[in-house]
């Protein structure tokens, strides 16, 4: 028999089966630039692919020959690096985009909060959660740690193909409510286990400590621990919420006094509280941490519990700027998210991380905070880490899942190319990939979104999108 292997244009490529892992082929990519992260850029480079949907190979080009039967994609001068880890987004938020600009942070969350009673129904969030895989894929993210009441994500990421983890939110700021709260909580868990698969895992979120009493902050904390189930909590993100802890104040203090419940002083920081009250033994995900101090870094780093850093929406919000270097000197986890497009507007992850170094460069007065190098893995290996998953995604190493995002570096805004990753994260921007995919299924390509019907999503989107621009009017 001939050896012979099959020749697609990135945008011609066909693409069989519904599974995970069903109707692969053995597929060979090379591209200008392969950027594996567990070693070092290699030029003119080349991953082969199996057809179980893993890591084969990755080598320069003339190292690998295509096998018999194989697709050969030729990326051409692109950047194929491995697919890109958003710790942090609400996708059952889509309908956000410029809505809600320019307000103190408790106005943000009243307005959203009021908003999405007054206008917004179960479709609406199932179609927002949609939504954000499209534009997610289409800037090269293949993983995503969602966090919403809706869980809307959950079935989306499945229709779509992606991984990600979903925290199911609790709320309760009355410690009275605490019992309740945990009984919805556990319904909800147990309903959306049953669909749960191998690439999409159900976590909690008892979501912030002006939402969540210290009971159900407790609770929740115990029940994860023993069902063993990923926790994230947005904390200490701004001084509204460190004066609710600290002092019993602040901007939330007279709304939730106002329903009769009490604002006594809960700790000397967020994180010293969520250590008080058994969260960080559940290692969770901490979202923000923009307002921890030395101390708050050391319970962090010594509890072994990961940080999402939201560098974007927390300068929009007007919160501040992380202590990124710190935490990482610590040995804290650090992954890169996005929050939600209501407080940033986009789920770009390249632009996420090229300002997250300019801004750490500000606050530092250092021309080499967060190098290109360092960007690359806070995007794959250390938001694979922040989430649990790096046994199987965040490098391009033989064995390991083939999560792949391909960036090109082909027009004029991304040439001359001296440093590949300086190349991606500070002349290439997230309309510059051109093909995502996980477990070795090709998602997106082209610009196009193969497993989501982005023509009808975005009509969905619009139309409710309509009802909140008439409620917030």
């Amino acid at each position: 028999m001939d050896r012979t292997a099959h020749r697609d244009a990135p945008g011609e490529m066909t693409h069989a089966g519904n599974e995970e892992t069903g109707g692969l082929r053995v597929t060979l990519y090379r591209a200008a630039w392969v950027l594996p992260v567990a070693s070092a850029p290699i030029r003119d480079g080349a991953v082969l692919v199996g057809a179980d949907g893993r890591i084969a190979a990755v080598a320069p080009r003339p190292a690998i020959e295509p096998p018999e039967g194989a697709r050969v994609v030729e990326l051409g001068e692109a950047a194929l690096m491995p697919g890109l880890v958003n710790v942090h987004a609400h996708p059952e938020l889509a309908h956000y985009k410029g809505a809600l600009e320019d307000l103190r942070f408790r106005d943000w969350i009243l307005r959203l909060v009021g908003s999405k009673r007054a206008a917004l129904h179960d479709a609406d969030y199932d179609a927002a959660a949609r939504w954000t895989l499209v534009e997610s894929l289409r800037a090269g993210v293949t993983t995503l740690g969602a966090t919403e009441m809706s869980a809307a994500a959950l079935h989306a990421l499945r229709d779509a193909g992606m991984r990600g983890i979903v925290y199911r939110e609790v709320f309760g700021p009355d410690p009275a409510q605490a019992d309740a709260s945990m009984a919805d909580l556990r319904a909800a868990v147990d309903g959306l286990r049953a669909h749960a698969t191998d690439l999409v895992h159900v976590g909690v979120s008892p979501h912030a400590p002006y939402t969540v009493s210290d009971a159900l902050f407790a609770a929740a904390a115990q029940y994860a621990v023993a069902e063993g189930l990923p926790v994230a909590v947005h904390a200490a993100e701004s001084a509204a919420e460190r004066g609710l802890v600290e002092r019993g104040e602040g901007d939330f203090a007279p709304g939730l006094r106002a329903r009769g419940i009490a604002t006594p002083v809960r700790g000397t920081s967020t994180v010293e509280m969520l250590d008080r009250l058994g969260v960080l033994r559940a290692r969770p995900l901490l979202i923000h941490c923009v307002t921890v101090t030395p101390d708050d870094v050391r319970r962090i780093a010594g509890s072994g519990s990961a940080v999402a850093h939201c560098p974007v929406a927390n300068a929009r919000l007007g919160h501040g700027v992380a202590p990124y270097a710190e935490l990482a000197q610590a040995g804290v986890c650090v992954g890169l998210g996005t929050d939600s497009v209501g407080s940033n507007n986009r789920l770009d992850l390249l632009e996420e991380a090229r300002i997250a170094s300019i801004l750490h460069r500000a606050r530092l007065a250092s021309p080499d905070a967060l190098p290109a190098a360092e960007l690359l893995r806070l995007c794959t290996l250390d938001g694979a880490r922040a989430l649990g998953l790096d046994a199987r995604i965040g490098t391009l190493e033989p064995g390991k899942d083939a999560d792949l995002c391909a960036v090109s570096l082909a027009a004029p805004h991304a040439r001359p190319v001296h440093d590949p990753a300086a190349a991606v994260f500070h002349a290439a921007q997230g309309t510059d990939v051109v093909l995502a995919a996980v477990r070795g299924r090709v998602l997106m390509e082209g610009g196009r979104v193969l497993t989501l019907d982005a023509e009808a999503l975005g009509a969905r989107v619009e139309d409710a999108a309509g009802r909140l621009r008439a409620v917030l009017a």
